[in-house]
């Protein structure tokens, strides 16, 4: 196995600033973006009236992430997550597939979000508007992780005000029909299962805590307590909103609503309040976007200082405490996808790179024993990742072949 490449001299560190509140406001500003508001038609799309049970599928295989997850960053309290845990358990080649699969598949979670805000704000620019959203976050994203926390409380706050209105609204005035959750004849395993992959991706959040495990203070201690507290109160959400929209619009509507949520509220008869919940929408996927560029940035910095990328991009800003050329570069990656993609295929390919990515990180717990939790958590993302939509599968396997034999030319060479 090749030996990792010393480097030369000590590498800057970054700055311990978030305590257990931020850790978990970070992961919910994530988590809430990327799933009320984007994943449900798709998943919707796949289940029919299965939905529900394509949910609670994606929490089982979540949690199971989630608790390997929370095992590994307090033994190993660095920037990177899986990278680093897959490095340290597995083997230098797992640790990079595990780094290479989430920076390519959260810079498609980074555009679809960017693209969100777009569509919500600006429906006939969206594009535009999405990479004026990826140069604003990137902007702020540079002058430290303090000032990233404290939008993302705000955001949150927002968010979890905007989705309560919805609930309250439809729950209590609108045309709710119990027999829209029931279990139809339409369902079939493997669009039940389909769905599941696709929600995922609004679960992968608390992923954030993980890889700023540099810049949490008590890392051993926070970390491990902020990853199930953020996943438990996205669950809660997600289960309260879902049965909600459902009951009001039923499979097939919600499967090809393009702003499920403004819909189901003017279905409820409150078409007055439809802007609110587009602006909340909007919000939601900033903070997503948010989240998710810190979490890239810091992977990027893992790999950077392990000269797997450009070890210029380990540079941590002497002023700020920020991995600030990863930020840059990262910034304009996801400035150029936000410019050319669709949102659905991100969804599916996102999902597909993040499903392989927590594979290594039940993989790597396993080794630490107590392996019920992520023996199923493996086969979970596993099975989930190749039920996924055919080009999701494919493209997401291609990438992640480039992404391996780039490896294998680096060892070749060395």
């Amino acid at each position: 196995m090749m030996q990792p490449m010393t480097p030369v001299g000590p590498e800057p560190e970054l700055h311990r600033r978030l305590g257990t509140f931020d850790a978990v406001t970070i992961g919910l500003g994530s988590m809430l973006g990327a799933g009320i508001f984007v994943a449900l038609p798709p998943a919707a799309a796949a289940a029919g009236t299965g939905l529900l049970i394509g949910l609670g599928i994606a929490a089982v295989v979540a949690y199971c992430n989630a608790t390997s997850s929370a095992r590994l960053a307090a033994r190993y309290p660095q920037s990177g997550g899986t990278y680093v845990y897959g490095s340290e358990r597995l083997g230098e080649f797992w640790g990079y597939t595990a780094g290479w699969s989430f920076v390519v598949g959260k810079t498609a979670s980074c555009a679809a979000m960017a693209l969100t805000v777009g569509y919500y704000v600006w429906p006939s620019q969206s594009h535009a508007v999405a990479v004026a959203a990826v140069v604003a976050l990137t902007a702020l994203n540079y002058t430290g992780i303090q000032k990233s926390a404290l939008l993302t409380r705000a955001i949150v706050a927002v968010v979890l005000a905007v989705l309560a209105m919805v609930v309250v609204v439809i729950l209590g005035f609108g045309d709710v029909d119990i027999g829209r959750i029931g279990i139809g004849t339409d369902i079939s395993a493997g669009g039940v299962l389909q769905a599941a992959g696709l929600l995922f991706f609004a679960f992968a959040g608390y992923a954030r805590i993980a890889t700023l495990g540099e810049e949490v203070r008590d890392p051993t201690r926070t970390i491990p307590r902020a990853i199930p507290i953020a996943l438990t109160i996205a669950l809660v959400v997600y289960g309260v909103v879902a049965v909600a929209v459902l009951a009001e619009l039923g499979s097939d509507t919600l499967a090809s609503a393009t702003a499920p949520l403004a819909d189901a509220v003017a279905a409820a008869g409150f078409s007055t309040l439809e802007p609110v919940v587009r602006v909340g929408a909007a919000v939601a996927a900033l903070g997503s976007l948010l989240a998710l560029v810190l979490g890239v940035s810091r992977t990027t910095l893992a790999m950077s200082r392990d000269r797997h990328l450009p070890h210029a991009l380990a540079a941590v800003h002497p002023r700020f405490g920020s991995p600030h050329r990863a930020e840059i570069a990262v910034g304009v990656v996801v400035a150029v996808a936000a410019a050319v993609v669709d949102v659905r295929a991100a969804i599916g390919f996102s999902s597909f790179a993040v499903l392989l990515y927590y594979a290594i990180a039940n993989a790597s717990a396993w080794t630490l024993g107590a392996r019920v939790i992520p023996g199923v958590g493996l086969a979970g993302c596993l099975l989930l990742a190749f039920t996924l939509p055919l080009p999701s599968v494919i493209a997401g396997a291609g990438v992640v072949v480039v992404g391996a034999v780039a490896y294998g030319l680096r060892a070749w060479r060395i």
